[in-house]
């Protein structure tokens, strides 16, 4: 008989329709699934292979729009979900009310973070303290009634590939000699499918991704520290014995475990790729070559993707695996990467109330950081001479300096085009930038002359932690002695002010946290929730409850 291994994660909900979702499995063998709703509505799948490994991403139809209905989840006729005695409440599908004549578009809920380390096993404390998605699962299943979110936005660093929890370094030296490299590190696909099943079947956060639709979008440790940083540093890379299956792992495990369930229906038609591995009774050596292929020539694939929630676009950026690296050419996306956000962002403009940009990395940092990053650029691509050179790359593998402000052309393009989409009387209400990484949250607001409400809202860790040295940095970052260290920067490498200003109208703030975007109409309210451990248990507390379209 066939078992259920992972899942059942809810992803896509159709928001045309209000009539359609996916739900993906993972299996212990080869099997058909299937989804039966409450309400009649379902769907079934056969599983496909992937070295090993059976999965299944089932299409749900016939849902009532702005329904909720619970389902159960059977592989070959038998129910394996929900488990017996969880003590969670079952899982269900929320459908949205599709707009109409006398039917207004319906308002949206996104929580969103990212860096989340798995929780350690039930009675160890871990280092990170309370697991703030973890927090929200108990919450959400404590009070099944209460507000919950449309939508969780995971915004990278699902899995870390380079920093293990103990029990997973165990499990790995039984499997292999940890003095051979890479070391304390995934090596392989089996290995990467150990740290799914460590994040993903935590009790809360299987029950969680069960029934609150999520949408994904990699960052670096899904594949390792530092990932594409810069043309010498992925030549080194590429030099070492284990790095090739490692990325080839890791862009296939990325593919099954996380994109797939980004994409809808159609897309998923559509895609190619999807079609082979189905037809072929073992997918593996399609998946494969596509990895090959997107890891020598990026522009083969694209991870980014576009959804729209009624009057609200969300557009997920790749930050990651779509950069052009030559120091000469240096470009957080492609040419081809830009000209799809481009044109997302402004097909049908005036047609949507908020553009939500999804970038894991921030586009508005610190200011003493932003110029200390753009220096750092201008030294690698020779302004000040080689030994110079040679210090800024050092520079930028120690202190992280990749993020938008370290590729100035892609700073200055996304800035105008967020100043474009922004302005005029087909305006949105507002352009948020959604991101993490940073292991810290803020909110940021531009001043650039635009019709609509522009932010940055950044939201990191949900489980990790921050270095007390680098807190501060943070924190002098935003001052104005670090504004004034910043014009020194800019002095040294000629790299002239940023195109736009821009200041911290929230945080920062440090610990295990979630921001929710709350949408209606032309409306926008943001709230933070940090994870606190209380006599009585861990429980979200709101730091922030801000209206982000009022006047101020």
């Amino acid at each position: 008989m066939a078992g259920l291994r992972l899942g059942p994660l809810l992803r896509h909900v159709d928001w045309e329709t209000g009539g359609a979702a996916t739900i993906w499995v993972e299996a212990d063998r080869p099997c058909t699934a299937e989804v039966r709703c409450a309400d009649g509505a379902g769907g079934s799948a056969r599983t496909f292979q992937i070295a090993g490994h059976h999965y299944a991403l089932v299409p749900v139809t016939g849902l009532t729009p702005g329904a909720t209905t619970s389902y159960e989840v059977l592989l070959d006729g038998r129910q394996v979900w929900p488990l017996p005695d969880s003590g969670f409440p079952p899982s269900t599908i929320s459908t949205p009310v599709v707009a109409g004549p006398g039917r207004p578009a319906p308002g949206l809920r996104v929580t969103f973070g990212s860096c989340r380390q798995a929780a350690p096993p039930a009675g160890r404390h871990g280092p990170h303290g309370a697991d703030a998605l973890d927090t929200l699962a108990a919450r959400l299943a404590a009070d099944p009634e209460s507000e919950r979110p449309d939508l969780l936005l995971l915004l990278g660093d699902q899995v870390y590939a380079d920093a293990l929890s103990r029990e997973t370094r165990q499990w790995l030296a039984a499997r292999r000699d940890l003095r051979e490299a890479p070391g304390a590190q995934v090596a392989d696909y089996e290995e990467y499918t150990r740290l799914y099943y460590e994040s993903w079947l935590d009790p809360e956060i299987r029950w969680l991704l069960s029934t609150v639709p999520s949408l994904h979008i990699f960052d670096d440790h899904d594949v390792i520290d530092d990932w594409n940083t810069s043309a010498a540093w992925l030549a080194e890379m590429r030099a070492t014995p284990w790095w090739r299956e490692r990325v080839l792992s890791g862009l296939m495990s990325y593919w099954v475990y996380q994109h797939l369930g980004n994409l809808s229906p159609a897309e998923l038609a559509a895609d190619g790729l999807y079609g082979a591995v189905r037809e072929d009774p073992d997918g593996t050596d399609a998946l494969r070559a596509f990895a090959s292929a997107a890891d020598a020539d990026p522009a083969t694939v694209r991870w980014s993707y576009r959804r729209d929630f009624g009057r609200t676009r969300l557009l997920m950026v790749d930050t990651r695996a779509a950069r052009v690296l030559a120091e000469d050419g240096r470009a957080m996306l492609d040419p081809a990467e830009q000209r799809w956000l481009r044109e997302n962002a402004l097909a049908g403009h005036g047609g949507y109330d908020h553009l939500l940009i999804g970038s894991s990395l921030p586009w508005l940092m610190p200011p003493l950081v932003h110029d200390a990053e753009t220096w750092n650029a201008a030294l690698c691509r020779g302004e000040r001479g080689p030994r110079w050179a040679r210090i800024g790359e050092d520079l930028r593998r120690r202190s992280d300096l990749e993020h938008w402000a370290a590729f100035p052309a892609s700073f200055a393009a996304l800035t105008d085009l967020i100043e474009e989409v922004g302005t005029g009387p087909r305006a949105p209400a507002t352009v948020c930038v959604l991101s993490g990484d940073v292991h810290h949250a803020y909110v940021a607001e531009p001043r650039i002359p635009s019709t609509a409400r522009v932010f940055q809202l950044t939201c990191s860790p949900v489980h990790n932690s921050i270095h007390t040295v680098v807190k501060w940095g943070f924190r002098l970052g935003w001052s104005r002695t670090g504004r004034w260290l910043g014009r020194g920067f800019s002095l040294h490498g000629r790299t002239g002010r940023p195109p736009l200003n821009w200041r911290r109208t929230g945080g920062p703030w440090f610990g295990n946290q979630l921001m929710t975007l709350a949408l209606s109409g032309r409306t926008a309210r943001l709230r933070l929730d940090q994870a606190c451990k209380k006599r009585e248990g861990a429980r979200l507390v709101t730091v922030l409850d801000r209206e982000l379209t009022a006047a101020e």
